[in-house]
């Protein structure tokens, strides 16, 4: 198992992370940069607290546990907005939503809010390289087409080329075929490039720390990983640390009764899966076949146990380059994942 780095901050949801790291932006502002930690946050996708360190006993999440136990671990935070856009653009400014009127994906807050300043903005104003890398804003207007460049970073953002193939035709089927499932467990030699987002975010997260380390600079490096948000496209080899007969059902998986309609969520995005299409599922509330509920559970956990390698790899690099001792690391999700698989 990695050894992750020292971290002085896991931070779970936009509502924690941002006053922390505004408190260390204030503090740097004291100290003169050569003397200042370093920032490395790393931002999960749809990332309930399905973790060994939040008392989950199934899923095998070992890395981002082990960065737990000698860290500041959150028991009671919140997410601004259960909605990846709000969400981050809330934490990354401090700031609600309903100050910086993002509610969707549709606006962006310098147009239509103020022209609020970002974490990372003020980090960099105050003589930090700034990097993203991976999934750190909601792609798209909510962030300009540009991941707030240039007001947030020293240089472009990084995506990972794989990225433009996660909803496309790559998962293989029972029939042989390729498809666009939710379910997507791969063999990663197969896929198109060879790789999947994460891994390319993680190695490029990895050059810029082997960089970093004879910058004179400090520098807040931010990484975001897509799982494990939808579809659950990871190597297959994770699916086997879950077997289906270990997994339960969930314990609510029922609508409740007199649930308003504009309370419930028909999960279209999901519905518009191959595989899920097959099981013609009656729109709004035709429930998911119970067999089909575990899977989704395990592809869910398997992504998880994924993303965690991910983590463990980043930290261990942290180790390995003697960057731990100087630097923050803050560890954060956008938001949940609802897991009342009725729908």
């Amino acid at each position: 198992m990695p050894t992750p780095a020292s971290g002085r901050g896991f931070l779970w949801l936009g509502l924690v992370l941002s006053s922390v790291c505004v408190a260390l932006g204030s503090e740097t502002q004291a100290n003169s940069t050569t003397d200042a930690l370093n920032i490395l946050l790393i931002i999960v996708d749809d990332l309930r607290p399905s973790l060994g360190c939040y008392g989950d006993k199934l899923v095998r999440s070992p890395n981002i546990d082990q960065l737990a136990s000698h860290s500041l671990l959150f028991q009671n935070a919140f997410a601004q907005q259960a909605v990846c856009a709000p969400s981050r653009v809330s934490f990354l400014t401090g700031r609600r939503p309903d100050t910086t009127r993002l509610y969707d994906f549709n606006s962006y807050w310098r147009v239509h809010a103020g022209n609020f300043s970002t974490i990372p903005q003020y980090f960099k104003e105050n003589g930090y390289v700034t990097m993203s890398v991976g999934k750190v804003f909601h792609p798209g207007i909510t962030s300009n087409h540009t991941d707030d460049s240039p007001y947030s970073w020293s240089f472009p953002p990084y995506h990972p080329s794989s990225e433009k193939y996660e909803n496309t035709k790559t998962c293989r089927g029972p029939d042989g075929e390729l498809h666009a499932n939710l379910l997507c467990p791969v063999d990663v030699v197969d896929v198109p490039e060879g790789t999947l987002p994460d891994k390319q975010s993680t190695e490029q997260a990895v050059q810029l720390l082997e960089k970093m380390k004879t910058s004179a600079s400090p520098f807040f490096l931010a990484v975001g990983y897509h799982k494990p948000h939808i579809p659950f496209r990871y190597p297959k080899e994770f699916q086997k640390l879950y077997p289906l007969e270990n997994i339960t059902l969930a314990p609510d998986s029922e609508v409740p009764d007199g649930l308003p309609p504009v309370a419930y969520n028909p999960w279209m995005d999901i519905r518009q899966r191959e595989d899920v299409q097959a099981l013609n599922i009656s729109v709004p509330y035709g429930p998911i076949p119970v067999d089909f509920q575990r899977k989704i559970r395990q592809s869910y956990f398997a992504s998880v146990s994924y993303l965690d390698t991910q983590v463990g790899h980043l930290l261990s690099a942290l180790d390995d380059l003697q960057l731990a001792n100087s630097t923050i690391v803050a560890f954060t999700s956008d938001h949940g994942f609802l897991m009342r698989t009725n729908n």
